[in-house]
C-alpha cells in the first residue's frame, strides 16, 4: 500500500483563497518545485526600512541528519550567501530571521477567446520559516554540496574540492527551518466562459489552444582556460535527460489536467 504523502498544514499566512482548487500542501509537490527551479527569491524585513526585501538566491531542500531521506520527508532548505551580506548578518539570532521563500516555473501560455480567460500553466510553491546561520564545519560542507549539486548533478565530485581556508571563511550558508507551505499547479487546456463558447462567430475568428512552455539546456561551450579532453559523460547525459522531461511534461500539461482531482472550493 502507498504512503500517503505528509502535508503542511493550513494555516493563515500559507492558506490558498484564491482559485483554492488548484493548491497543494503535499511536501513532495512543494519540495520538487523549490528543487527544480533554478533561483529562489528569498524574502525578509529589514531595520531602517518600511519596505521587505527580495533577494534571488540559489537553495535547495535537504537533511543533514537523514541524508536519504526523499522530497516527500521533512526537509530543511538551505541558501547560499555572501559571510558579511544583510541577510547573513540578520540570521544570526538563536530564533532566526524569519523568511519567505517562493519559486515558480511556467509550463505554458494559455491562449483563450477572450483575454480576460488568457493565462498560464504553472508551478509556484511558496515556504515560510525561520532562518540560522550554519556553524557547524560538517553541515556547512554539506550544504554546499547539496546546493553545488542543485546546478549540475554531481559536479561537487568532478570539480575541484574540498573547498579552501579562504573559500569556507568567505561563504555563508543559511539553514531555514520550515514552518509550513504550500503550492499552486496549473495544467490543461486554456477555458472560456459559456457565452463565448456558444458564440460560433467568435471561435471561427479567434485561434485558441496552448503555447508550452520550457527551458531547453543548449549545447556545452568551453572556456578559454579549459584543458580537459571533453564534456563530462554526466553532464551529457543529464542535459539530455532534463531536456527531454522538460518538454514532456510542458506539451502533456498543454493538453491534460495533471492534478489530481478535487471538489472545488469558492474562493471565499
Amino acid at each position: 500500500m502507498p504512503r500517503q504523502d505528509l502535508e503542511y498544514p493550513k494555516e493563515a499566512h500559507n492558506t490558498v483563497k484564491r482559485y483554492n482548487h488548484l493548491a497543494e500542501y503535499s511536501l513532495r509537490t512543494i519540495h520538487s518545485i523549490i528543487n527544480s527551479t533554478p533561483l529562489l527569491h528569498i524574502s525578509f524585513n529589514t531595520p531602517n526600512t518600511p519596505y521587505p526585501a527580495t533577494i534571488p538566491m540559489i537553495g535547495q531542500m535537504g537533511s543533514f541528519d537523514r541524508p536519504s531521506a526523499d522530497l516527500g520527508d521533512v526537509l530543511d532548505l538551505y541558501i547560499h550567501g555572501y559571510i558579511s551580506a544583510r541577510l547573513t548578518n540578520l540570521t544570526r539570532t538563536p530564533s532566526g530571521l524569519p523568511i519567505t521563500v517562493s519559486a515558480s516555473t511556467v509550463d505554458g501560455l494559455l491562449l483563450s477567446l477572450t483575454p480576460f480567460s488568457h493565462g498560464y500553466n504553472f508551478r509556484s510553491a511558496v515556504l515560510f520559516g525561520h532562518a540560522t546561520v550554519v556553524t557547524d564545519p560538517a553541515e556547512k560542507l554539506y550544504a554546499m554540496e547539496l546546493i553545488t549539486n542543485k546546478v549540475v548533478p554531481n559536479r561537487w565530485n568532478e570539480a575541484r574540492t574540498p573547498p579552501t581556508v579562504g573559500e569556507m571563511a568567505a561563504t555563508a550558508v543559511m539553514k531555514v527551518k520550515i514552518d509550513t507551505g504550500s503550492a499552486k499547479v496549473r495544467t490543461g487546456p486554456p477555458k472560456d466562459d459559456k457565452g463565448d463558447l456558444e458564440n460560433e462567430e467568435v471561435r471561427e475568428k479567434v485561434w485558441v489552444g496552448t503555447v508550452p512552455v520550457y527551458t531547453v539546456l543548449g549545447e556545452p561551450k568551453v572556456a578559454e582556460y579549459n584543458l580537459a579532453e571533453k564534456v563530462p559523460k554526466t553532464l551529457v547525459e543529464w542535459r539530455k535527460e532534463v531536456n527531454q522531461d522538460a518538454k514532456e511534461y510542458a506539451e502533456l500539461a498543454a493538453v491534460k489536467n495533471l492534478a489530481p482531482e478535487k471538489k472545488k472550493q469558492d474562493d471565499n
